[in-house]
C-alpha cells in the first residue's frame, strides 16, 4: 500500500466560483485516478461571518453523471484550524471542491492525499 500526501496540493483565494482541488482550476472537474483520497483544507483564515462550502464530486458509473456524495459546511473562526475530509474510496469520476457562501474572499491552502 503506497501513501501519497502530494496527490494535489494547492493554495486559492476562494470566491463565490467553485474551485477544483484536483485541478486548481474552476470545477467540478472530472478525475478516474482510482484510490481512496482525503482533504486537509487550512482554513484559519476564515473569521465570524464566512461561510464556505465544500463537496466531494463521484459518479455511481463511469458514465453517469457527476453528483455531489459529501458536502460539509466550514463558518466562522474555526477552533481547529486544519478541515479534514472523510476518507473515500474514489476513481469513477470525482473532484473535491469549494466555494465562498458568505462573507469575505479567504485565501486556503490544501492537500488532498491518497492510499492506493
Amino acid at each position: 500500500m503506497a501513501l501519497s500526501v502530494t496527490a494535489y496540493t494547492g493554495t486559492q483565494l476562494v470566491s463565490t466560483t467553485k474551485w477544483s482541488l484536483t485541478t486548481a482550476t474552476a470545477g467540478p472537474d472530472i478525475d478516474t485516478n482510482i484510490g481512496v483520497y482525503e482533504a486537509y483544507l487550512d482554513v484559519s483564515a476564515v473569521a465570524f461571518g464566512d461561510e464556505f462550502l465544500f463537496e466531494i464530486w463521484e459518479k455511481a458509473r463511469a458514465a453517469d453523471t457527476q453528483r455531489v456524495t459529501y458536502s460539509a459546511t466550514i463558518k466562522d473562526a474555526q477552533t481547529d484550524a486544519i478541515f479534514k475530509s472523510p476518507a473515500m474510496l474514489l476513481g469513477a469520476g470525482w473532484d473535491m471542491t469549494v466555494i465562498k457562501v458568505a462573507g469575505t474572499d479567504r485565501t486556503i491552502t490544501w492537500s488532498v492525499r491518497k492510499v492506493s
